[in-house]
């Protein structure tokens, strides 16, 4: 499919849904100029976040929102995603010209494919920054990147997608087609999983009688992010980069005790702290083996 166009005009805009995302993304092609003619949500959350940052828009049903939009924005959840534009396409919803956007990281264009065989543009910008669907997400938008996927060759295609992206803020990042199940993969092992890890140790230590962990904790997670981002397995430091076994049994032990279901976690990234600490010198072979063998033990008698 070929496109002569580098840069989207103004636009009409239609959101499915006014999710977190839907909401913000729609607010962010406002401000930028385009307008924003419908959106869909049935929700008591969805009609207030809509009232907030889409005053004015008027919620209709899913085909209605793509009848009335050059631009049709797909804010779905990544396993409604394909059911919902296949119905869509089905339905007659989707028109030759339109652009259709989804915000889904796990998929790329492809599951767009009903809309472009009705001739819709078929883009994929995922925002990698988290939203609560409130004013302050636009500013987040001002400070993160996002993903984009356009069909392979078509140059013009990615013009739109990168300038969609600047418009609303965002830095635009290319990921093509077939990087994104590991692009998406990756974002999710390092934001999801950091979440669950910082919610883990907060709650451990409010279990434990430590007051206010989260003030606690904040000056060396944050400390620690920033090192790792700059300095990458360099900044790696603790017990096991240093190969304190003793500490790290003791760990074991009282993990075992206290929070056995922290356990296997904690030995998991253990072991995989020790390789990355081997693997630039940190870590001698003599020690990163008797940490394995201590994890590997631990492992065997949980």
């Amino acid at each position: 499919m070929g496109h002569s166009v580098t840069r989207p005009a103004r636009l009409t805009v239609g959101v499915v849904s006014a999710g977190r995302v839907g909401s913000v993304l729609g607010a962010a092609l406002a401000r930028a100029g385009h307008s924003v003619v419908a959106a869909s949500g049935v929700s008591d959350a969805s009609v207030r976040r809509a009232e907030r940052l889409l005053p004015g828009v008027p919620l209709l049903p899913p085909d209605e929102v793509v009848g009335r939009a050059d631009l049709v924005l797909l804010a779905l959840p990544d396993d409604v995603l394909g059911p919902m534009v296949a119905g869509l396409a089905n339905a007659g919803a989707f028109r030759a010209g339109q652009i259709v956007v989804h915000t889904c990281g796990a998929h790329g264009i492809d599951v767009l494919r009903p809309a472009v065989e009705k001739g819709a543009l078929p883009l994929a910008l995922h925002p990698v920054m988290t939203f609560t669907g409130a004013l302050e997400d636009l500013q987040r938008l001002d400070s993160c990147s996002m993903g984009v996927t356009a069909p392979d060759g078509d140059e013009a295609a990615w013009n739109v997608g990168e300038a969609l992206t600047m418009e609303m803020g965002a830095e635009p990042v290319r990921i093509p087609e077939a990087a994104r199940p590991l692009y998406h993969a990756s974002l999710a092992h390092g934001a999801n999983h950091l979440a669950t890890l910082v919610a883990d140790c907060v709650e451990l230590l409010r279990h434990n009688g430590v007051r206010d962990p989260e003030r606690l904790l904040a000056p060396l997670l944050s400390a620690a992010l920033d090192n790792a981002l700059r300095h990458g397995d360099r900044a790696l430091t603790g017990p096991v980069a240093r190969g304190d076994v003793g500490t790290v049994r003791t760990h074991l032990r009282v993990l075992g005790e206290r929070a056995p279901e922290l356990r296997p976690a904690y030995s998991a990234l253990a072991r995989r702290t020790a390789e990355r600490a081997s693997r630039v010198g940190l870590l001698g072979p003599d020690a990163a083996r008797e940490i394995a063998d201590l994890l590997d033990n631990g492992r065997e008698g949980t």
